[in-house]
This record gives structure tokens, C-alpha cells and sequence, in this order.
């Protein structure tokens, strides 16, 4: 990666050569033979001739198909400058990524990729890898399995305050098999189980600080005294922060078969564990279920192929570690975070990179 400062001006001067100009990005423009071009003016392929102006503040000073240089002006922000040209500020991280800049300095040149610029994540010294966190039950109630709210808001305001993006499940799919390009501090946040102490602990800091999460609900389980209603997950749904997946009918060990079960018989169970709460979910809720929570995280072939008949995407295990543009995504790992882990502990499962010794 370059460095900031005048390693950025470099950037700047490589960037600006593969959109097709032969000198530096400065706001004086070059006198030489240039292609250079105007944010007024309506063609995205590069004008000819040479402009007799100085770049102003607010202008794109030159653009092909695959980038923009812009010069920034007074009250730009990332978030601003994506919407103007990539279409939405929850793009604004694919400026601050290629720049490596906290904020935006007016008359300072800033590059805008336009399309995806390694949608695999892969670099000379390793590959980009999306840790998936999963979280159980949130109060003060003794159990690894449950952590307290505030160390829940504390692991929020870390990611927050150390440049992490937080996506939604669904992001994660183009970005297996290379189709799309990812943040790169990019993590997803998921919810197991359905009790209601996500609703009334762990969502309120998720609006705070508008981070998504998945919640994965077993539908047994929903009307029991400590879990999330109907009411109270049509709520988050519509917030558009929470998106409700399935976690299987029974919350039952899926590996394992019945005694005296038949292979038929245990095929039709795996089906019923797979397509009931997907149709259950989708007809209370009115949301898309395509990714699946494995009980236990433990999952088999048979399981999986049920998994594809009913037409998951993910599937989801308890594995830990990162997932890499070519972890299979019907066997997606997750990292558990558990009660009795301090902040410490909670920052070595962030793992955004695997560096690839090669020596």
C-alpha cells in the first residue's frame, strides 16, 4: 500500500498517467498535451485539448471509465463526494481506502475508483478475509454464552472509533468467488438463538451507532418467555438494520440421526429443518431467506444438499477465523464472542488479513 504525504502525490501521478494524462494531479494544470476534462461537461470519456484554466475546487480534473481525480472543495466530505459520483455514501469507504486519508482537504487531490479494484481482496503478501462475530445473549447472567451489555457496547464503540465497516450479511455473498470488492476492514455482526435481550440490550447500541446484524432464529423457539416476538422483530426489520434469517426449526444437532432412523426418514427431517423456517420467517416477516445458521454449527452433505434444494446461499458454522473471497459459502465460518472474553481478546478476532508466508 503507499504511504500519505508525498507518497500520495506519487499515487496521485500513477493515477492520473492510467487515465491518460502525462503529468502529476496539482490544482495548476499541465500545458503539454493532456486529456483533460471538466465536471460540465456531459461525455465521460476524456476531452481533447488543453485547458487554459486553473482547476478549481469542486472540479474533476480528469476521468476514464475506470477512475476520477477530483479536487476537493470547502464542506466535502467522502460521504458527499460518493454520492455525487459513486451513487451512495455507503460507498464513501472505497475513497478512503484507495487515498489511506482520514478526512478530506480541500484543494488536495483525491482519486475515486469507479469500479471494484480487487474484488478478490488479494494482494502480494496475502488475501483479505471478512470475520463474521456471533453473539448469543446479552445481561448480566453467569454463562459464556452471554456478555454483558456493557461490554457489548464497548466491542461497538471499538469498531467504530478504529475504522471498521460493518455490512450486512448479504454483502459478504458477491464478495465469494471475486465478484465484488469489500471494505478492508470489513466485519458482519450475527445474533444466534432469538432471545429478547437483543432487542432491548444489543439493538438499541446498534442503532446508536447504525451497524447491521443478521439474527438467526430457530422458529420452535419463538412464543417461548424469553424470546423475540413477532412484533418485536418486525420492528428491527423495518429499521433496515436487522435482517432475520433461519437457525432451523428445532435447534437440534443436525449431524446426528435419530435412533432408528432411516435415511429416509432422516433426509425428510433435514428438509423439514431447512425449508420450514424459511417459509415460516419469510411469511411473518416479508424478508428474503437465504442464509441458514447450522445448530451447533455442525453440518454434513446431506444437510448441505438440503441447503441448496430450498435455495440457501450461506450457510453458517461456528469455525473460527475469517472468510476469504474463496471460502465455500454454504460452509461460512464465524468466530463465537464469548462473556468471560475482555476487549483484548475481542480485537485478536478481528483477523481482516491472512498474510501468506511464501520464504
Amino acid at each position: 500500500m503507499h504511504s500519505r504525504g508525498a507518497g500520495h502525490a506519487v499515487w496521485i501521478a500513477a493515477v492520473l498517467i492510467a487515465v491518460g494524462l502525462s503529468a502529476c494531479a496539482a490544482p495548476e494544470p499541465p500545458r503539454e498535451s493532456a486529456l483533460v476534462l471538466e465536471r460540465s461537461r456531459p461525455a465521460y470519456a476524456p476531452a481533447t485539448g488543453v485547458t487554459k484554466k486553473p482547476a478549481r475546487p469542486g472540479q474533476v480534473i480528469a476521468r476514464n471509465d475506470r477512475f476520477l481525480i477530483y479536487l476537493p472543495t470547502a464542506g466535502d466530505t467522502f460521504a458527499s463526494i460518493a454520492t455525487q459520483f459513486l451513487g451512495s455514501e455507503d460507498r464513501a469507504w472505497m475513497i478512503t481506502d484507495f487515498n489511506e486519508m482520514a478526512e478530506v482537504k480541500a484543494g488536495q487531490p483525491l482519486v475515486v475508483p469507479l469500479q471494484s479494484i480487487n474484488p478478490t481482496g488479494v494482494s502480494p503478501n496475502g488475501y483479505q478475509t471478512i470475520p463474521i462475530l456471533c453473539y448469543h445473549r446479552f445481561g448480566s447472567d453467569e454463562g459464556k454464552m452471554v456478555l454483558s451489555p456493557a461490554a457489548f457496547a464497548q466491542q461497538m464503540e471499538y469498531l467504530h472509533r478504529n475504522g471498521y465497516r460493518v455490512l450486512r450479511l448479504s454483502d459478504l455473498y458477491s464478495f465469494l468467488g471475486g465478484a465484488r470488492q469489500l471494505p478492508a476492514r470489513a466485519v458482519v455482526l450475527t445474533i444466534d438463538d432469538g432471545y429478547n435481550s437483543m432487542y432491548h440490550q444489543a439493538y438499541p447500541v446498534l442503532k446508536r451507532y447504525g451497524f447491521p446484524a443478521t439474527v438467526f432464529v430457530y422458529t420452535d423457539f419463538i412464543g417461548a418467555r424469553d424470546s423475540l416476538t413477532w412484533d418485536q422483530m418486525k420492528e428491527m426489520v423495518a429499521s433496515g438494520l436487522i435482517d432475520v434469517q433461519a437457525h432451523s426449526k428445532t435447534h437440534t444437532n443436525l449431524t446426528l440421526r435419530q435412533p432408528g432412523e432411516s435415511d429416509n426418514k432422516y433426509r425428510e427431517r433435514l428438509s423439514t429443518e431447512a425449508a420450514t423456517p424459511q417459509d415460516i420467517i419469510q411469511r411473518k416477516l416479508h424478508v428474503n431467506v437465504s442464509s441458514y445458521a447450522y445448530p451447533y454449527g455442525d453440518a454434513n452433505g446431506i444437510m448441505l444438499e438440503q441447503l441448496t434444494k430450498s435455495n440457501y446461499r450461506m450457510g453458517l458454522t461456528v469455525d473460527p477465523g475469517g472468510n476469504a473471497f474463496f471460502t465455500p459459502p454454504l460452509l461460512l465460518r464465524r468466530t463465537m464472542i464469548l462473556g468471560d472474553q475482555d476487549l483484548e481478546a475481542f480485537k485478536a478476532q478481528l483477523q481482516v488479513f491472512k498474510t501468506v508466508d511464501l520464504h
